[in-house]
């Protein structure tokens, strides 16, 4: 489990792989991960936009990027937390993931980045 905070946003990602949804002979190796978003500053704020970069051993890169995350905007009160699952797939059994939200302080209409602390992605069975 990683955390950092930014802005008086904590985000913490705890990861998963998902050896039901995995075919290591064809090279595909999904990993869920579970992110809180807890607002630990004084006003509310909303989640518009995720900006995900991951990286997979096998030398690959690719960036995704869109509105909300799972479908949604939440707004996180202040003192609140908001939990989400997502997934990723790689080629390979090792990766990295990193990223950050675009957010909005719903007091002031600023916005903000929030980062998302850097996470591997590791299959069980290469920790031997």
């Amino acid at each position: 489990m990683v955390q950092q905070v930014t802005e008086g946003v904590s985000i913490t990602v705890e990861t998963f792989y998902q050896p039901a949804q995995s075919n290591p002979v064809g090279s595909e190796f999904l990993f869920a991960y579970r992110i809180t978003i807890e607002n630990l500053s004084d006003v509310p704020v909303k989640l518009l936009r995720r900006h995900w970069y991951i990286y997979d051993s096998n030398g690959s890169f690719r960036e995704v990027e869109g509105e909300g995350v799972v479908g949604q905007q939440p707004i996180i009160e202040s003192g609140q937390s908001y939990q989400y699952v997502s997934a990723a797939n790689l080629r390979s059994e090792i990766g990295k993931m990193y990223g950050n939200y675009q957010m909005e302080n719903l007091y002031n209409k600023k916005l903000i980045t929030v980062a998302i602390p850097e996470f591997q992605l590791m299959a069980p069975f290469k920790l031997n």
